[in-house]
């Protein structure tokens, strides 16, 4: 019985009320788990209210009502508009993360019981009005008594027990969801709430948050153009985070920004470049870049707070946004979808050629709109679509970083409206594409790929010889001949003689073409003399090439 495998059964019939008061009882009567919960039938009666509104707004209203997890599930839905529909993605949008605060004293407490110290012995000040207060913590300003100005988040008590009870409940829910319902089962709800689940356990941890902040803050070591908060390593742990407070301005205060002399293009510029840098060079960003989280700082800095949702790029996804990006510059419809599909997973039955006339008709939308004033924001909105309805599931970090910089072009929007994201981002895109020409880089790849082979070919080796071995000695049910035996070993070296020499010779080809068409994109002469690494990589490629063929045509086995 699935009742014996609920442990929170109070909660979980507190769960299912609230999705009938929803408008959305049908998924709890329809699986069976009314009878389950002895819920009574009149929770299913659909009021005139619930029938006016959509699916989208019922599962708004759910979310609003079942408290912080859900909230901060919903936010975090709100970026996989690659497998959602755009009507869910702007209710979901509308989700706030302010709640009421709970009391200074409860704060004061659980930062003196989790760092076990004396708030007054530590502080000078300490506000009990907290500057903000969200699903999982709220944030206090407080001054050391060394004299540091700082912002400590402290986390809800009992949050993350509460939170665990309710991602278990969801879980549950769109388990049974999935074995009843065909869309549950297309949307693979199961595998999305998984994925949500474990973006809120990890902003619940305050330590990887401490850890994001510091590893943004040396790469932009030197870089005083940004600014991004000392963490104080000793006044914080898993539920408590103290760092350095930013006075300034939020960039959503454009008035204010304006009367103290400050220059908004170069905010803007200042933004977009930190953030594209953050994208394409160390693939590591800042991905809640709402304006409360962007401060202007009193010395005219950028400062960027509140770092517990980033994004982690691939050199893979890296490279294929670049690509998408430069054929969304281009009008490039099938460069746009060979991104796409590289990246994502494409369900089976998909006729990519129904993709490309889907990507042309979004290229005619917008061939006649100039780059500077082309919307970043439709334009993911329109690939969105397409992925949604073909069900191509995009890694999470993509979407993310799609989202985040829909966010970025509605901040640069109220900042200057004269500002295009997109062209500033041709330049990181190129440059990521010629990075990925660099017959330096190509050498070290295909060296990579060398290792690589020359590991699969032992190992094939030693598996031919277990096999042998089992062959031998009669543990296989299958009995062979010595000489059947070795003329199968035969063949199969053979084979990885072959695969060797194609894959070598492919590897040689490319390192070739990649020095000759990097020399034309960099403009460089000599490659090789220039890039001493280059003319060695060559050299010992050529090398391994010639002693492959060697021992090959030697062994006969060709």
């Amino acid at each position: 019985m699935i009742r014996n495998q609920i442990k929170y059964i109070n909660r979980f019939r507190e769960i299912a009320i609230l999705f009938s008061k929803s408008g959305l009882g049908f998924i709890i009567e329809e699986s069976g788990l009314d009878n389950l919960l002895s819920l009574p039938r009149r929770l299913f009666n659909k009021t005139p209210q619930q029938e006016d509104k959509t699916i989208a707004e019922r599962i708004r209203i759910f979310l609003e009502e079942a408290g912080p997890a859900y909230v901060k599930l919903g936010q975090i839905a709100s970026t996989r508009g690659d497998i959602l529909p755009e009507s869910f993605i702007k209710e979901l949008e509308k989700l706030q993360s302010e709640v009421p605060p709970f009391s200074s004293d409860i704060a004061k407490e659980l930062i003196e019981t989790n760092l076990d110290i004396n708030i007054e012995d530590t502080f000078l000040i300490f506000e009990d009005e907290p500057l903000g207060s969200a699903s999982i913590g709220q944030v206090h300003r407080a001054v050391l008594k060394t004299g540091e100005v700082v912002a400590i988040k402290v986390q809800r008590p009992n949050i993350e027990r509460n939170i665990r009870t309710d991602l278990e409940i969801l879980s549950t829910i769109a388990q049974v969801a999935e074995n009843n319902f065909n869309w549950a089962k297309q949307y693979q709800v199961t595998d999305i709430v998984e994925e949500l689940s474990q973006a809120i356990i990890q902003e619940m941890d305050y330590t990887i948050e401490a850890r994001n902040i510091n590893r943004i803050k040396r790469q932009f070591k030197g870089n005083d153009t940004v600014a991004f908060p000392h963490v104080y390593a000793t006044l914080s742990n898993k539920t408590i985070l103290t760092m350095e407070y930013f006075d300034g301005y939020s960039i959503r205060s454009t008035k204010l920004l304006d009367e103290k002399g400050y220059d908004r293009y170069h905010i803007a510029d200042t933004l977009a470049r930190t953030l594209f840098t953050q994208i394409f060079e160390h693939g590591f960003f800042h991905a809640d870049i709402h304006p409360g989280n962007i401060v202007v700082t009193n010395e005219g800095k950028v400062g960027f707070i509140d770092f517990g949702m980033v994004g982690k790029l691939t050199e893979d996804i890296k490279q294929n946004f670049g690509s998408l990006l430069i054929g969304l510059m281009q009008k490039n419809s099938k460069k746009v979808v060979r991104s796409i599909v590289q990246m994502g997973v494409v369900p089976d039955g998909v006729d990519v050629n129904e993709l490309y006339k889907e990507a042309e008709l979004m290229q005619d939308k917008y061939y006649d709109i100039p780059l500077k004033d082309l919307e970043f924001s439709d334009a993911v909105r329109d690939l969105f679509s397409i992925t949604n309805k073909y069900h191509i599931h995009l890694p999470k970090d993509f979407t993310l970083l799609a989202k985040t910089l829909i966010t970025l072009e509605g901040n640069i929007e109220m900042l200057d409206k004269n500002y295009s994201i997109l062209t500033v981002a041709e330049p990181f895109g190129k440059s990521l594409l010629i990075k990925r020409l660099n017959p330096k880089n190509i050498a070290e790849n295909k060296l990579s790929d060398w290792v690589l082979l020359t590991t699969l070919i032992e190992e094939s080796l030693q598996n031919l010889h277990q096999f042998s071995k089992g062959l031998g000695e009669k543990h296989l049910p299958v009995m062979l001949g010595l000489k059947q035996e070795k003329n199968i070993a035969r063949h199969l070296d053979r084979t990885i003689n072959r695969i060797s020499f194609s894959i070598v010779l492919l590897s040689l080809s490319i390192l070739m073409a990649g020095i000759i068409i990097g020399s034309s994109v960099l403009g460089q002469g000599s490659i090789l003399f220039k890039l001493p690494v280059i003319e060695i990589g060559s050299i010992l490629a050529i090398a391994m090439f010639s002693w492959l063929i060697f021992t090959i045509f030697k062994s006969g086995r060709m």
